[in-house]
């Protein structure tokens, strides 16, 4: 056979191989309002640079009549590219070829490409729509998923993962998403759950749609494995590209600096009345956010869930930083069970990947109750308090109002090594509010006067004057500095660039033991 003909035997092999499930499939994947798997990979990336790899791998089994069922690639479309210019490795699930289901070499096409990508240094992004586990393989399959879950973990801290769901995923294939970094689902059509509706049926007799279960907003809301939720697909692939803006390749590199018109010194005038004279009453911490960040953009992360924290994206003088941010609309702002864990992750994964953390303090204290503590309110708070412990990154705390008792410790305390802790002349820093402590310690006095109400008003305010303030923890050198509110984003930059060089450490040791 001639050269010639040899190339258009390949160009059509490819063209052949290129169809994945074939036309009538791909016609059915766009009737769902879903883009194929090679349309997803296409619209992510930049033009013409994805490099596939094992376009013609095929599965092994002949079992069940699967020798008459071969597909080259075999329902995983891997290789890799770059987003704006930078290298990233990628799989895309081919939900035309036998429902995207996942076979040994499936699965091992998976994890050359994450192979390659922790060698190279560069992000690992998953597009998954797959019925979960090729039943034909039986414990092949499963194999395949067990290396994939490991290699999640030895990739975990080293580059970023990231998992779109923009399909099903369901049983053993909801771990491999849960392990990455972050996880994205679109509203229309994707979900994911460990056990599907008809298993609920049949063991706890409970109706219940597959929305309900395991749909986006469900893990958007209840369960926090989502940390954003999109409209579509085409938003999903858009937010990719810029999540990505804001974190770096791997755990060598510094994060992106983007350059923006946005001046240092800007004042910040707006803040100045932010605060309410009545401590109790509620502000949107988003304000502050949007009022300080480089024009006012910030990528928040899990939006829907633990909305009394606040975790994401924002750039000051271009350069990335992680913000964590009490949120007084919420629960007064409290710390509780969920948005503990949330924020901690947020903070291990800014610190594993040299993303500086910025914190925005408005806490009244942890969440009281017997829901709280009989589900673990001590041990997840105590998983912030480790996470901002153990974090070496240049790390700040701005202190708006309250900061009370051990929520105080916890938000990024001087205590706790942060490297510069600033206060606004709003701040109260004391061990719990005015009118607390003075129940406390004044009870039995103010009980014993003819007026009891007024004397622990009295007490209250002049339990206000000396402690709910931010003077006393400044005399003691708690607080590096009192600041103006309009000057809150002038003096962040300033410490991020006094911060840029830091060098810090932890112990020597094989891991800590975070109380999970």
């Amino acid at each position: 056979m001639s050269t010639e003909k040899q190339i258009t035997e390949l160009r059509i092999k490819r063209s052949e191989a290129e169809l994945g499930g074939g036309q009538k499939r791909i016609d059915a994947q766009h009737a769902k309002g879903k883009l194929t798997a090679r349309e997803r990979v296409n619209n992510l990336l930049d033009p013409n640079s994805f490099e596939e790899f094992d376009l013609f791998v095929e599965h092994n089994c002949h079992d069940f009549g699967m020798e008459e069922n071969i597909i080259p690639g075999d329902g995983v479309i891997t290789g890799c590219g770059t987003i704006n210019g930078r290298m990233v490795y990628i799989f895309s699930q081919d939900f035309t070829v036998l429902g995207g289901s996942l076979s040994k070499t499936y699965a091992e096409k998976i994890c050359k490409i994450m192979d390659m990508a922790i060698k190279v240094g560069a992000p690992v992004i998953g597009l998954n729509d797959s019925g979960g586990a090729r039943i034909q393989e039986g414990v092949d399959a499963l194999a395949g998923y067990a290396e994939i879950f490991y290699r999640n973990v030895m990739a975990s801290g080293v580059v970023p993962q990231i998992s779109a769901i923009l399909g099903p995923c369901a049983g053993g294939a909801v771990y491999s998403p849960a392990i990455t970094d972050f996880v994205m689902m679109d509203k229309k059509n994707s979900y994911m759950f460990v056990t599907g509706p008809k298993v609920v049926k049949s063991v706890l007799n409970q109706d219940v749609t597959v929305e309900q279960l395991g749909g986006a907003m469900a893990h958007a809301t209840k369960s926090g494995v989502t940390h954003f939720v999109t409209e579509n697909e085409e938003e999903t692939l858009l937010l990719i590209k810029k999540l990505l803006s804001y974190i770096p390749s791997n755990n060598l590199e510094d994060p992106p600096n983007i350059p923006n018109a946005d001046p240092v010194d800007r004042a910040c005038d707006n803040l100045k009345n932010l605060i309410p004279e009545n401590s109790n009453k509620p502000y949107d911490m988003l304000d502050v956010i949007h009022e300080i960040a480089d024009e006012g953009e910030f990528l928040e992360v899990s939006r829907n869930y633990a909305q009394n924290i606040i975790v994401g994206f924002a750039r000051f003088n271009g350069y990335s930083v992680g913000i964590v941010a009490n949120q007084p609309k919420v629960l007064a702002g409290v710390l509780d069970i969920n948005a503990s864990g949330k924020a901690a992750r947020f903070v291990r994964f800014c610190d594993a990947f040299n993303i500086p953390l910025v914190v925005l303090e408005d806490v009244p204290g942890f969440l009281p109750g017997p829901n709280q503590e009989h589900n673990g309110i001590i041990k997840h708070g105590a998983k912030l308090l480790y996470a901002f412990a153990e974090a070496t990154v240049p790390k700040m705390t701005v202190i708006l109002r309250k900061a009370y008792g051990g929520a105080y410790c916890v938000m990024n305390s001087r205590h706790m090594r942060a490297d510069m802790v600033y206060a606004w002349p709003t701040a109260e820093i004391a061990v719990m509010g005015p009118g607390g402590a003075v129940e406390v310690i004044f009870r039995k006095e103010a009980m014993a006067s003819d007026d009891p109400k007024a004397a622990l008003k009295m007490r209250e305010d002049e339990y206000r004057e000396k402690f709910a303030n931010p003077y006393n923890a400044a005399k003691k050198g708690y607080i590096d500095d009192i600041i103006d509110p309009s000057r809150t984003r002038f003096r962040i930059i300033r410490a991020l660039e006094m911060l840029a060089n830091k060098k810090d450490s932890i112990p020597p040791r094989k891991h800590g033991n975070i109380p999970l």
